[in-house]
């Protein structure tokens, strides 16, 4: 770690929401600040949101005597009200006030834990929609912007603002250029807010019976925010959504240095049957799931059995191209690997379906893909839906 990096706290506990607890720690980490995740729990591993797990890097009740230049605070249920309560954690955001350092927090923790601890009074905040009657009664103005700034305090929405939320601290803590040059890798929505929309080629319909079964393999190196996008929003819509890892442990390190958690070892599930495989992408996980022969074998079982089957970002440029999983099809991949397709003319677009493949680009249009998933098994009605409730 550069002595010059910025130190930034990102606490978790049981209930955190995943997504936006991983966006958090992955995109400030892209600015070259040194996060540490720190469990308020007993362990440093807790059980997230929709039966996801995460690891912290330590425990907060070993680091409280330590100086931060941000803390952030993510939401979800009962994690935010879990970190209201954690009074180690109280005072060390009230001292980062009164020492003239960042604060922010996203979804219910602006109004649960700060407005609760009274850094909210004069202050302009905004928060998850559903608690917006308790911001307002903790600050000065409660807006409906999806990123508050007043001050030494940010605030924001939801899963969807949180890539918004995180470049905005990068600008805070480093300065505009090192956000715009993570916002370049990131790709986040030009449009936030309004309907998401894909392109789509030789449409098909995605059949299920009873209820959709979602592969989601990872391995070291797997982009944490595409790998999560996909599994948050699609068991939000009641998918069965198994997380697979390659390598020989359940636990893997993403590409972000976040530690990733699988629900099995890819050698359990090989003689299931799936309504989708989907992987996410990261240089070093994409190079790895494309050396997995197993994985392979099942993809191109899915797709001569017409079944669908996708990437984001490096995954179909590492793992499609080169084992003939694109062949008459059209896909979009991430730019900085774009040129390793032998069809060019789709890279453009944000996310791509052609017939049973799905492709996307980056971090930053992972949440409209998976929302794209969800059309395409539940139609359109519930997709927009799930869009309004993590204001995508």
């Amino acid at each position: 770690m550069a002595s010059s990096a910025k130190k930034v706290l990102i606490p978790i506990a049981h209930g955190t929401e995943p997504l936006e607890a991983l966006a958090m720690i992955t995109v400030l980490r892209r600015s070259g600040a040194y996060v540490t995740v720190a469990s308020v729990e007993n362990q440093t591993g807790v059980d997230a949101c929709h039966g996801i797990k995460m690891v912290a890097d330590t425990l907060l009740s070993d680091i409280t005597d330590s100086i931060f230049d941000l803390i952030m605070l993510p939401g979800g249920l009962p994690g935010g009200e879990t970190l209201k309560n954690c009074k180690p954690l109280e005072k060390m955001v009230k001292k980062q006030d009164t020492d003239g350092r960042l604060n922010a927090a996203i979804c219910c923790a602006p109004a649960l834990a700060l407005g609760t601890w009274g850094l909210l009074e004069g202050k302009k905040a905004t928060c998850y929609p559903v608690f917006m009657e308790k911001l307002a009664a903790t600050c000065a103005t409660a807006s409906e912007s999806r990123v508050e700034i007043d001050g030494r305090i940010v605030t924001s929405r939801g899963p969807g603002t949180t890539i918004e939320f995180s470049l905005t601290l990068i600008e805070k803590l480093c300065g505009k250029q090192t956000a715009v040059n993570v916002s370049s890798i990131l790709l986040p929505r030009p449009n936030p807010g309004e309907d998401f929309t894909y392109t789509e080629l030789n449409q098909t319909s995605w059949t299920f019976k009873d209820t959709p079964q979602i592969l989601v393999p990872i391995a070291e190196g797997s982009d944490e925010i595409e790998a999560i996008s996909v599994v948050d929003i699609l068991r939000r819509a009641k998918a069965n959504v198994v997380i697979a890892s390659v390598s020989n442990s359940l636990e893997v390190v993403g590409s972000h240095k976040a530690n990733l958690v699988a629900d099995v070892l890819l050698d359990e599930v090989l003689a299931k049957s799936f309504d989708l495989i989907m992987l996410p992408g990261g240089l070093n996980g994409a190079s790895r799931l494309s050396r997995c022969e197993k994985l392979v074998n099942m993809l191109k079982e899915q797709a001569e059995a017409n079944k669908p089957y996708g990437g984001i970002c490096a995954s179909p440029a590492y793992v499609f191209e080169p084992h003939g999983l694109l062949k008459g099809k059209k896909a979009t991949t991430h730019p900085v690997v774009s040129n390793r397709l032998s069809d060019q003319s789709h890279v453009d677009y944000r996310v791509v379906v052609d017939g049973n493949l799905i492709t996307s680009r980056a971090p930053g249009t992972a949440m409209e893909c998976a929302l794209t998933i969800v059309e395409k098994f539940y139609g359109r009605e519930k997709a927009l839906q799930l869009a309004k409730a993590t204001l995508v």
